[in-house]
């Protein structure tokens, strides 16, 4: 995202700080989804030669439909200088992951779940997340196997992405959603890729690790990685820890080949 976006998604978060109807997580996800599917209409609304009076009442005429949260976050968002049209549409998706989380804040916790399943299952991951199959049929795959097992933001948030895809496989936008939604409620999510599952004690301990190092609380996201041989690898946000076997080979490769 570049940084008029950045910068434009920084100042539009502030508003959920405040009370958030319960339904404007749905809402900025639905708007994001008509966002990306008409380019006219996020054009008209990201046009900086446009008064922010017009492009509020544009809002209005084709949400209307919303609460008075999301109509908010959507006209403040109007009214920030964006770089492009698809920035927008990615900006005001992760609005609506932030104030589904706003709303439970058991959000990236359970979003971290359905992503454990999916990495458990290539058909699983090669079905929910391919572009050529059908969004509806997608989404109803998605709620029979998450339905009874999520809370109904988490599964708004699924089905969102499944029909959605951005790009990539499903499993990281989840992770990437899971991130968003921990930020929103003040921790930060850490991906730890491990050669084999961590017991609940050595997860314990390198939470309130992570947390001293974070300086916030710091909630663990784990992927299995069987080629690391031994040891971890940790990310938080742009800083990746590598303690793994595998690395301190490649490092070994490259000394033996200088």
């Amino acid at each position: 995202m570049g940084s008029a976006s950045r910068e434009a998604l920084a100042k539009v978060v502030k508003l959920l700080d405040g009370p958030v109807a319960e339904a404007a997580g749905a809402e900025l996800l639905s708007a994001a989804e008509e966002l990306r599917s008409n380019q006219q209409l996020s054009a008209a609304l990201i046009d900086n030669a446009a008064s922010v009076a017009d492009k509020a009442t544009l809002v209005s005429r084709v949400f209307g439909g919303f609460s008075g949260s999301a109509r908010s976050v959507l006209i403040e968002a109007t009214g920030e200088r964006w770089s492009n049209a698809a920035e927008f549409a990615a900006g005001i998706e992760e609005l609506g992951i932030r104030a589904v989380a706003a709303t439970d804040r058991d959000l990236s916790d359970e979003l971290i779940a359905v992503a454990n399943v999916v990495d458990s299952s290539h058909d699983l991951e090669l079905n929910l997340g391919s572009k050529l199959a059908d969004p509806t049929a997608k989404t109803a795959a998605a709620k029979q196997l998450f339905g009874n097992k999520v809370s109904a933001g988490a599964l708004t948030v699924v089905t969102h992405l499944v029909s959605n895809p951005a790009g990539g496989r499903l499993s990281p936008a989840l992770r990437e959603a899971a991130r968003v939604a921990a930020d929103q409620t003040g921790a930060t999510l850490a991906t730890v890729t491990a050669a084999a599952p961590l017991d609940a004690e050595r997860l314990e301990r390198l939470g309130r690790a992570l947390t001293r190092i974070a300086g916030r609380q710091v909630k663990i996201s784990t992927i299995i990685d069987p080629t690391l041989v031994g040891g971890l690898r940790v990310q938080i946000a742009d800083e990746i820890i590598d303690g793994s076997v595998s690395a301190r080979l490649d490092d070994l490769r490259l000394q033996l080949a200088g």
